[in-house]
């Protein structure tokens, strides 16, 4: 049963709301949206967030300011959580929004003493959270609804419609990243490939595919630039030496910020389920996105200007790190020349 009630009005609005961020740089792209609604609901958003979901933060608009969290993730560091809330009481924090569901990660906002605390149950948080609420999956199918939807009054019924992740990136940002990378571009056809996935093997199309994409956009006349973090750099450097380095390869050369305002001089993207895939689609690039052991359901590229390339196997979506038949059928069945058709359309 779905109950509407009323919106949040002057009388019952917060004035400074602290949001506890995730630690994935997808999932806090699919995050802008709330900091949108809290931001049009009158509110100052802070951000507690990891060095480099700070750098992304940094290209969000919305956002008052970013407070620093130096505990990495997965670490408890009961002590230090305590001194980080201790000194965030001064702030005033009418409200607090966790995004993780982890119990650690409401333990600032509670040594904070912010007075609501709103988050989704689970992992014993019974006693951090007072504003508890229950996660319906079916009716939030959608990663980006359900961090929206902390953002109403527990008892609001989600719009149809969210808006979509926003990323701004100014010229001068575009020409600073360039010239510290030493790069003179003036090309009006860049590809930018995307060939990796932190979370595992299981979420990457294969190198080989991107070898032979890149090698057949080359002779089309593309130039190909190659982005990923210093975890990506060999596969990238292979994809370049396939193509007898006529690629431009700037995985593991960049800061996440110089990458977000270099991909935003791209003309299209090609890339797997993963971070970046979430920050080309914010900027509104043309995005091809590719699926296979996740769901395009859970965790999409939310953009219009994006295509999903997904072969839907029986085995998938597994949403396991490693593919566990051992043949990565759901990505090495989606061939190079699929995908440049999709591109050259």
């Amino acid at each position: 049963m779905q109950h509407r009630h009323r919106l949040l009005t002057p009388d019952n609005l917060f004035s400074r709301i602290l949001v506890v961020a995730p630690s994935w740089i997808g999932d806090m792209v699919m995050a802008q949206p709330l900091l949108a609604l809290l931001n049009s609901q009158g509110h100052e958003v802070d951000i507690l967030a990891l060095p480099i979901i700070k750098q992304l933060v940094a290209r969000m608009p919305h956002i008052h300011d970013v407070v620093d969290m130096p505990i990495g993730h997965g670490r408890l560091e009961l002590a230090h959580r305590r001194q980080i809330g201790r000194s965030l009481c001064r702030r005033q924090y009418a409200q607090a929004i966790v995004l993780p569901n982890t119990l650690k990660s409401v333990l600032i906002p509670f040594f904070a003493k912010i007075g609501r605390r709103t988050g989704f149950r689970g992992e014993m948080r019974y006693g951090l959270l007072n504003d508890r609420r229950l996660l319906n999956e079916k009716g939030m199918p959608k990663l980006v609804q359900r961090y929206y939807s902390l953002g109403l009054d527990d008892r609001m019924t989600l719009p149809e419609h969210i808006p979509e992740p926003e990323l701004r990136v100014t010229v001068q940002q575009q020409r600073a990243a360039l010239s510290s990378l030493g790069i003179e571009s003036d090309n009006d056809r860049i590809l930018a490939l995307c060939p990796g996935a932190e979370y595992g093997p299981a979420k990457r199309w294969p190198a080989s595919h991107y070898a032979r994409l890149a090698s057949d956009m080359l002779g089309h006349g593309w130039h190909i630039w190659l982005f990923g973090s210093e975890k990506d750099r060999s596969v990238c450097d292979g994809i370049n030496v396939s193509t007898d380095n006529r690629c431009l390869n700037l995985a593991g050369k960049t800061s996440l910020e110089q990458a977000i305002d270099l991909m935003s001089l791209a003309s299209m993207v090609v890339t797997n389920d993963s971070g970046l895939m979430h920050i080309a689609c914010a900027l509104g690039i043309k995005t091809i996105a590719l699926f296979g052991s996740t769901s395009p359901v859970y965790t999409p590229p939310l953009s219009d200007n994006a295509e999903v390339i997904s072969l839907k196997l029986e085995c998938s979506p597994c949403f396991q790190r490693e593919c566990p038949l051992g043949h990565l059928d759901c990505l090495q069945k989606i061939s190079a020349q699929q995908v440049m058709q999709r591109i050259l359309s």
